[in-house]
């Protein structure tokens, strides 16, 4: 079920990118927002939308937790931390389909969902590259590679909601400033959705996650510069 939930989720980011391509048919699917002027029916797509990227992207970096919880709690349990652990993403998704409207109303993105301001995309590189080395970056960072909380007391699945809703948010936390980078090279990417969740994954389970986080959050300085050298001239 959770195989399907995840390969349902991705299905749904390739049909939206497909029609993303293809305005001339894309306007017409009833999952695509306006291209501009947003009303609510637009914002709460845009929700879905975030919503389900978030579950796509994520959800395959706490499949090993999943799956112990499963064989220790029972399929209840594991139930319980994903409803949890989607929440917190929830609310993440809620603060992007915001920022997102901001952006959007403000020029800085395009109606194809991508940055329209060189200003804005090195900024965002140059935020995500410094993020990488914040103590907030790696305290969040520890508690995501140790997420036995639920596995440990799976007395409820009350209380394997609450252990996911804390993982989650431990996840946002190190996790949220990655998301941004979409705003970069387009929310609905593909390539650079797969890269990010793929990053996630290796810095979450990978030996020596911490080194890697920072040579990553090097690199992302280093892009924001050519970024903003190149826009300059």
């Amino acid at each position: 079920m959770l195989g399907l939930f995840i390969g349902g989720a991705w299905t749904y980011l390739v049909y939206m990118a497909w029609g993303m391509r293809h305005m001339d048919v894309g306007m017409d699917m009833w999952i695509m927002p306006q291209m501009v002027d947003w009303d609510a029916t637009d914002l709460g797509l845009v929700l879905l939308m975030w919503a389900v990227m978030m579950a796509a992207m994520m959800l395959p970096s706490v499949l090993p937790v999943i799956l112990v919880l499963i064989r220790f709690g029972g399929s209840a349990h594991a139930a319980g931390f994903i409803v949890g652990y989607l929440v917190a993403w929830g609310g993440f998704s809620v603060a992007a389909t915001l920022v997102h409207w901001a952006l959007l109303e403000a020029a800085l993105v395009s109606p194809m969902m991508e940055s329209a301001s060189v200003p804005l995309s090195a900024a965002v590189l140059a935020v995500a590259g410094l993020f990488q080395f914040t103590p907030l970056k790696n305290a969040c960072l520890v508690r995501c590679r140790s997420p036995w909380g639920a596995v440990l007391n799976p007395s409820s699945a009350t209380i394997a909601m609450r252990e996911g809703f804390r993982h989650g948010a431990f996840c946002v936390g190190c996790c949220w400033v990655l998301m941004a980078l979409l705003f970069v090279a387009g929310v609905m990417n593909l390539l650079w959705i797969a890269v990010i969740a793929a990053y996630v994954i290796a810095e979450k389970w990978a030996p020596g996650a911490e080194w890697f986080s920072r040579a990553v959050g090097a690199l992302l300085c280093l892009a924001a510069v050519v970024v903003f050298g190149v826009g300059a001239s």
